[in-house]
């Protein structure tokens, strides 16, 4: 992978039919500056193409993934799969180290993989369990889907989810308007 997992969470939000700026900001999470910056590059290197229209209100601009960004993205994805795998198979296998030192060698994709849904999220609460850490140590709460728990009820911004009163979850609908 050529790309930053962020980066990769940027062009999956892009093909996702994130077309406008904000949308992309709202879908992967990120600050304005730090999107921006990582726009610019993604342009920079023909993974994405800056579009241009007339509208009824003035001028509207689009981003759109290129062919180039649409592979990029699909070898990233079968990247963090195989990563997935790995990581399943060494919980399989009881090896408590070797997850733990794979996690500690992958942490960049973690919050990726949670992003594009490749990983188990109950088996991965019961890697943490197995290993004795909680999510929050190895992905910020920030990245961490709504609802995502680790073993003891809480995700890592330390929310408690396992009572059914709480709300963990919910559902974004955009009107485009």
């Amino acid at each position: 992978m050529r790309y930053s997992p962020r980066k990769v969470v940027v062009l999956g939000a892009i093909q996702g039919n994130g077309k406008k700026f904000d949308k992309i900001r709202k879908i992967s999470k990120m600050d304005p500056q730090e999107l921006n910056s990582v726009l610019e590059e993604l342009e920079r290197d023909g993974m994405i193409e800056v579009i241009e229209k007339k509208g009824l209100f003035g001028k509207k601009i689009e981003i759109r993934s290129t062919q180039a960004g649409t592979r990029e993205l699909e070898a990233s994805l079968r990247e963090a799969e195989s990563k997935w795998g790995e990581m399943k198979l060494l919980y399989e296998r009881k090896d408590k180290d070797g997850l733990k030192g794979f996690m500690d060698d992958n942490r960049s994709f973690l919050p990726m993989m949670m992003f594009f849904g490749v990983m188990d999220m109950m088996m991965f609460s019961m890697m943490f369990s197995m290993m004795g850490a909680s999510m929050g140590s190895y992905v910020p709460a920030e990245d961490v889907p709504s609802g995502a728990e680790d073993a003891g009820g809480q995700d890592a911004g330390g929310q408690d989810y396992s009572d059914p009163g709480v709300d963990g979850g919910g559902f974004d609908f955009d009107m485009g308007f």
